[in-house]
């Protein structure tokens, strides 16, 4: 398997041959959706919250006599049927944490990085090392590099101050992560995978199992 290596000025270098043993894998569908659907609901906060009638303040009074008015009988302004009174069934505060086992989570990572290589759409860059701490220097970077107006994630080792702050305007087009705390998730929610050449060890340990 192969993967094109490009300079940060756009150009293609050569092409990166990947281990076959490792990134040519039978890419397990059910494992990845379970780490999207898992990823997703622990970045739920679970703080939504309504309030039933006997929470609500108010509606001690019955509003009418029980008979000869005409009206249905009613006990209290904060019934659900009436406006202003509580909910039935509404959300509560929950948690909607998934557990997901350490060694699912590397295989998942595994996998998603092995299917953006398959599918080609992962790409090497040599090193990102900007110059200052503009958007515009970076949004030229990135328009160089063979994306198609895809969204993509780019993985680098560590992420100096310059690319930090240029970054941060194109998080919706490019988003920057370390190789140390990238998952399955981040790599499945964009079409392009960058990695930076140097982050491609810190990756490969983190299948060994060295670091998670």
């Amino acid at each position: 398997m192969k993967v094109p290596l490009y300079s940060k000025e756009g150009n293609k270098k050569e092409e990166l041959v990947l281990d076959p043993k490792v990134y040519g894998i039978h890419i397990n569908e059910r494992l990845l959706e379970l780490a999207q659907v898992g990823y997703a609901a622990n970045r739920r906060r679970g703080t939504a919250s309504t309030k039933t009638r006997k929470e609500l303040r108010g509606g001690g009074r019955k509003p009418w006599r029980q008979k000869g008015t005409g009206n249905a009988r009613a006990g209290s302004t904060r019934s659900p049927l009436w406006r202003g009174g509580g909910t039935v069934f509404g959300p509560k505060p929950r948690d909607y944490t998934v557990a997901f086992p350490t060694e699912m989570k590397k295989q998942a990572l595994k996998n998603a990085i092995c299917l953006k290589a398959q599918q080609k759409n992962l790409i090497f860059l040599e090193n990102i090392e900007l110059s200052e701490a503009k958007t515009k220097t970076w949004a030229q970077m990135v328009k160089q590099l063979p994306l198609k107006d895809k969204k993509a994630l780019c993985v680098v080792k560590s992420i100096e101050e310059n690319l930090k702050r240029a970054s941060r305007n194109l998080d919706h087009v490019v988003r920057v992560k370390l190789a140390n705390e990238i998952n399955a998730y981040d790599i499945l929610r964009r079409e392009k995978l960058i990695i930076e050449r140097s982050a491609l060890e810190v990756i490969e340990n983190r299948f060994k199992g060295e670091e998670v």
